[in-house]
């Protein structure tokens, strides 16, 4: 494993710098697709029938975000947040399907990741849950944002539960893939059973020079591996992997995505400016707002269950749905089982 004293920033842009440049993605557009059915019965799309062909970009915080966005403009705000290895084109349906029903739907680019870049050179790289989750709260202040439906999965539902769970004030309803996501580093060295401990063999190989080196080189094709390991009922096609992969060549990915897994492992240090929030978040602190909860019934990293397990930790009104043959990349899977529970956790804040 590598020590602190390899794990230094000058390092991880250095690394990150041999392998990428910088990607603007091709503008995007939602086109919407329209479909019903009852939660049961949703069935994993092949392929993608909606794209963005739009993207906009705002000064928020430490970031420039890339995001896009659909619906009318006074319509209910929605944020959808992606996860790794993935995305915004995860929500491409998800936000079509939306905006028919009148939301204004904000998927933007996680730290890392597409457009989205750092302000500052000297930024360091930081992965980390409270920093990714402030910078969704940046995002909110740069586009006026006062609150919003918040939903998300993998990274993406971890920072909808820390922002429903910290700032209730800024979310109006959340859905979140997997339940209740929150890391708390101490529990996090505790080991889990050798099934569960198998589905995140992705993060001990992180933890080594020796993965560090082999993802910078291999994150194509090792992102592409993770699809299918985790979704393993996803017919997805090249095309539909491609359009996600380029979002991968931000010069500032790996740094991102390693310093996330170390930092879980207790492998690298987080900042100072975040130890407040952290202490609070390691206190595993409810969440209040009405919530709806989602597992694929086919994910090959958490397996489904009936939410009971973390169901003490949704105080507010709280429903939980198991998807039949969806997978870890749920929204881009079953696109109509995430909007309507988008729709379902909106009535509840009613």
């Amino acid at each position: 494993m590598a020590s602190e004293k390899n794990f230094n920033r000058r390092r991880f842009l250095s690394m990150a710098a041999l392998t990428f440049t910088a990607a603007k993605l091709a503008p995007l557009n939602v086109l919407a697709s329209t479909g019903s059915g009852h939660r049961d019965h949703y069935k994993s799309t092949n392929q993608s029938q909606a794209v963005f062909t739009e993207i906009k970009q705002v000064k928020a915080g430490l970031l420039d975000v890339g995001y896009a966005e659909t619906g009318p403009a006074n319509g209910q705000p929605v944020i959808l947040l992606h996860g790794w290895p993935y995305d915004i084109n995860s929500y491409a349906e998800v936000a079509a399907l939306l905006a028919a029903k009148g939301y204004r739907v904000i998927v933007p680019h996680l730290r890392g990741h597409g457009s989205t870049q750092f302000l500052s050179a000297q930024t360091f790289r930081n992965g980390q849950q409270a920093a990714v989750a402030l910078d969704i709260i940046a995002l909110m202040d740069a586009l006026n944002i006062k609150k919003a439906i918040i939903g998300g999965f993998d990274w993406g539902a971890r920072t909808a539960n820390i922002i429903a769970a910290l700032w209730p004030e800024r979310c109006k309803a959340m859905v979140s893939v997997n339940g209740y996501l929150i890391n708390n580093l101490e529990r996090n060295k505790q080991p889990l059973p050798p099934k569960a401990e198998w589905g995140w063999w992705y993060q001990y190989y992180f933890a080594t020079d020796r993965g560090q080196l082999g993802y910078t080189a291999n994150w194509h094709d090792f992102n592409k591996l993770i699809w299918k390991n985790v979704s393993p009922k996803w017919d997805f096609d090249d095309a539909t992997y491609e359009r996600s992969a380029a979002s991968f060549k931000n010069p500032d990915y790996v740094a991102i995505v390693i310093h996330n897994y170390r930092w879980r492992l207790n492998a690298a240090p987080g900042e100072a400016q975040y130890d407040l929030l952290e202490k609070r978040l390691a206190a595993a602190p409810v969440i209040t707002v009405p919530s709806v909860t989602l597992d694929g019934d086919s994910d090959g990293v958490v397996p489904a269950s009936d939410g009971s397990a973390f169901a003490k930790m949704f105080t507010g009104k709280h429903t939980h749905h198991i998807i039949k043959g969806a997978g870890h990349n749920l929204p881009q899977e079953a696109p109509r089982a995430f909007a309507d529970a988008v729709m379902e956790a909106d009535s509840y804040a009613k």
